[in-house]
């Protein structure tokens, strides 16, 4: 049996089980990006940005929907702007992977009891308000419906395309709850709204089928870290805490050696990807003012911040080492060290800063104030200071090209 093959059968019968109400590791439905976000200049550090607004596509003529989904939808499927072909049952079905409707929390403290300082964790933060999402739980659940800092989100991951992506539930005047469809495009997962039933792209928060078909949901900066550089920096932040109703083996890695460079993405059916790097290379992925680049894990990791302009605005790449790959090792927190990356404006009032790493810190060349990976000033004439987050996504390669084609590649000169 081939290794792919092999991984591809395990994925297969741990659905099976998690449908049978065994305790085997799950397999998350996923679906694919069509379009990544816009993250905007004018977002104030912590708050939900405004995501640039597009053409609405123009809606494809009726076709059949989807196999099985007008059993299990009531979804209006003659409103879609993909072909139907395009779209690939994951396994499990509606719900089949089940959402984390009331999340409740615990604090740092309690929480350093299950969670090593190398896992992998979301961290999303409104306010004052700064949450960690442990992966070893969202993979499990994939959809967080949640409210932080008063702001209803929506805090998600598809462990297929590596995408921990948040969103406002706020749409036209509701709040919308979200769930798993079951069903993948392009091997990334694809949500519906439990009020109107429309199918979301994760990857891109565009509505593919139903009555939103061609609308956008607002993405909020979300950002996979180490536990340990969450706990060093929000010691009061909280903790979504394992404690779901859900009977999961949480820590448990079901995707054990699924980011090996030599595998292939689960269910890819997509546009081919191009040969600058392997498909499943790590890479963060920012479009700002209709202009997307790809900053790749391993160049990030030889310069640890790059100063660059993107769509005409001065923008900084962070990596940190530290932070353990959920899609490695049987247990999550013995992933291979893969680092962390965000992405920040580095305009700062009326000046735009410069950065480095000197060995143990960032640095901005025009103040000498150190930093750190949440885009805090920690030390210097600036301590205090926080540069504005961007809407930067961590991404598979051949996930944030397949829907980026005219993307920059970042290269060290």
């Amino acid at each position: 049996m081939s290794t792919e093959y092999g991984f591809s059968l395990r994925l297969i019968i741990a659905s099976v089980a998690i449908l049978s109400g065994c305790a085997t590791p799950q397999i998350a439905p996923l679906s694919t990006p069509d379009a990544q976000p816009e993250p905007v200049a004018n977002a104030t550090p912590h708050a939900s940005p405004t995501v640039s607004v597009t053409a609405t596509p123009e809606l494809l003529p009726p076709e059949p929907a989807p196999a099985g989904a007008t059993d299990e939808f009531k979804t209006d499927f003659s409103r879609h702007i993909v072909p139907y072909r395009e779209i690939l049952s994951g396994g499990p079905p509606k719900d089949g992977i089940p959402a984390i409707d009331a999340p409740q929390f615990i604090s740092v403290s309690e929480a350093e009891a299950w969670l090593d300082d190398r896992e992998p964790v979301v961290f999303v933060q409104v306010g004052e308000d700064a949450r960690a999402y442990p992966i070893q739980i969202l993979t499990w659940h994939e959809i967080v419906n949640d409210t932080v800092g008063g702001v209803p989100l929506a805090v998600t991951y598809c462990p297929l395309c590596n995408t921990a992506i948040a969103f406002e539930r706020t749409f036209d005047g509701r709040v919308l709850d979200f769930g798993t469809t079951g069903r993948l495009r392009f091997s990334n997962l694809i949500m519906y709204d439990r009020q109107t039933e429309t199918w979301w792209q994760q990857g891109t928060g565009q509505a593919l089928a139903g009555e939103y078909a061609g609308r956008r949901l607002t993405f909020h900066p979300a950002t996979i870290v180490s536990w340990q550089a969450f706990k060093a920096a929000h010691p009061n932040g909280k903790v979504l805490s394992p404690a779901t109703g859900a009977r999961r083996r949480y820590g448990a890695n079901p995707y054990v050696g699924y980011d090996n460079p030599r595998t292939r993405p689960f269910l890819y059916d997509g546009p081919a990807t191009p040969e600058q790097l392997p498909q499943l290379a790590r890479v963060i992925g920012v479009e700002l003012n209709g202009e997307a680049i790809a900053y790749p894990y391993d160049a990030l990791a030889q310069v640890r911040a790059v100063n660059d302009v993107l769509g005409g605005e001065p923008v900084v790449v962070f990596w940190s080492p530290g932070t353990a790959s959920a899609l490695d090792a049987p247990v999550v927190a013995e992933g291979r060290d893969v680092g962390a990356a965000s992405a920040f404006l580095r305009r700062l009032g009326d000046r735009v800063l410069t950065f480095k790493h000197d060995g143990e810190r960032f640095v901005d060349e025009q103040t000498g104030s150190a930093w750190d990976l949440f885009g805090r000033s920690v030390g210097g004439p600036l301590v205090g200071r926080t540069l504005t987050p961007l809407v930067a996504v961590n991404h598979f390669w051949f996930s944030w090209v397949a829907f980026k084609p005219d993307t920059r590649v970042w290269a060290q000169h």
